[in-house]
C-alpha cells in the first residue's frame, strides 16, 4: 500500500467527508481507483427487497426476508478481505452496538454483505465469527447478518444506496467509502453516517428515525423531537423551536399542578373552617 493511499483513506474516514470518502489500495493505481469514489445520497428510496444474496449457511434468501417489522436496519457494505478500512468500519458497528441499550435481533438488525462477487458463504462466515465474538451486547449475533452474493445483486443494491466504488486492477482490492446506511422496516432508505466512528446518540437517533419513531421509550421520543439532523455537521442537533415548545409544555404541566395542588389545598382549608363554625 502507498503511504498517499493509506493517508487518502485515513483522512478520509475520520473527517467523515461523504463526497470523497475513500478507500486503501496497494499499487500505483489507486489515484485511477478513487475516481467517482463516494456516496450519493439516495434518501427516501428502497432498496430492491428481490435482491439475493448467501448466508453465513450458504442458504440462498432475498433481502426482504430479513427485513422484521417495526425493527430498522443498518445497512454495511463492505467486503471480506479488506486489509483496513472495512474492518474499522465493522469496529466502529461493534463499539456502537455494545454502547447502545436497545439490542440488535430484538430491536434493530445489522446487515453486512460483500461487494465482491468472488467471496463466498465461507469467508462470510470466518469474517462473522472473528468480528462478532468482539461484541458484549449479550447475542447481538442474533440480529447481525453476513452476507455475499453475485455481481448482478450486488450491483442491484450498490446502486439503490448510491455507495460508488472501484476495483484497484491487478490487487484484487476495492477503492470504496466508509458509511453505514440507515433503513426504515419496510427498506427505505432514512439516512447516511459516514466515517469510522459512530456516535451513540447520533445512532440511536438515526435508528429512531427509520422506525418512525416506534421503537425506544417516552424520553428517547422527546430527544428525537428536540433534535434533527444535520448534513453539515454530520450528526444530530438541538432544534432550538422544538427544545422551546417541550420547555413551554413542561411550565404548563408544572403550573397545572402546582395550581391543583394549591387549590385543593384552600378547598380543604375552607371545608374545615367550615366545620369549625358548626
Amino acid at each position: 500500500m502507498t503511504r498517499f493511499a493509506l493517508l487518502a483513506c485515513i483522512l478520509s474516514a475520520v473527517l467523515q467527508l461523504p463526497s470523497r470518502s475513500f478507500a486503501q489500495s496497494s499499487n500505483t493505481g489507486t489515484s485511477q481507483a478513487l475516481q467517482d469514489v463516494g456516496i450519493e445520497e439516495k434518501l427516501g428510496d428502497f432498496i430492491p427487497l428481490d435482491a439475493k444474496f448467501s448466508t453465513v449457511e450458504g442458504d440462498s434468501i432475498r433481502l426482504g426476508d430479513l427485513l422484521e417489522e417495526g425493527k430498522p436496519v443498518i445497512l454495511n457494505p463492505l467486503y471480506y478481505e479488506c486489509p483496513m478500512l472495512c474492518g474499522l468500519v465493522v469496529d466502529g458497528v461493534i463499539d456502537v452496538v455494545d454502547e447502545l441499550a436497545w439490542k440488535p435481533g430484538k430491536d434493530y438488525l445489522v446487515i453486512s454483505f460483500s461487494i465482491d462477487p468472488l467471496e463466498d458463504h465461507n469467508m462470510a462466515k470466518e469474517y462473522r465469527s472473528k468480528y462478532i465474538n468482539k461484541l458484549t451486547n449479550t447475542n447481538a449475533e442474533e440480529g447481525w447478518y453476513f452476507l455475499t452474493g453475485k455481481q448482478a445483486q450486488i450491483d442491484k443494491v450498490i446502486d439503490a444506496v448510491g455507495f460508488k466504488y472501484n476495483e484497484v486492477q491487478g490487487t484484487g482490492e476495492y477503492a470504496h467509502s466508509a458509511a453505514i446506511i440507515m433503513l426504515s422496516p419496510e427498506g427505505k432508505i432514512t439516512r447516511y453516517l459516514y466515517g469510522i466512528k459512530y456516535n451513540e446518540f447520533d445512532t440511536r437517533n438515526a435508528l429512531f428515525e427509520s422506525a418512525d419513531g416506534k421503537i425506544g421509550s417516552t424520553v428517547d421520543k422527546i430527544l428525537m423531537y428536540c433534535y434533527q439532523y444535520d448534513p453539515d455537521s454530520n450528526s444530530y442537533v438541538p432544534v432550538a423551536m422544538n427544545i422551546m415548545k417541550i420547555g413551554g409544555l413542561a411550565t404548563l404541566i408544572i403550573l397545572g399542578i402546582f395550581l391543583t395542588l394549591f387549590w385543593v389545598r384552600e378547598r380543604r382549608k375552607k371545608q374545615t373552617q367550615n366545620f369549625d363554625y358548626n
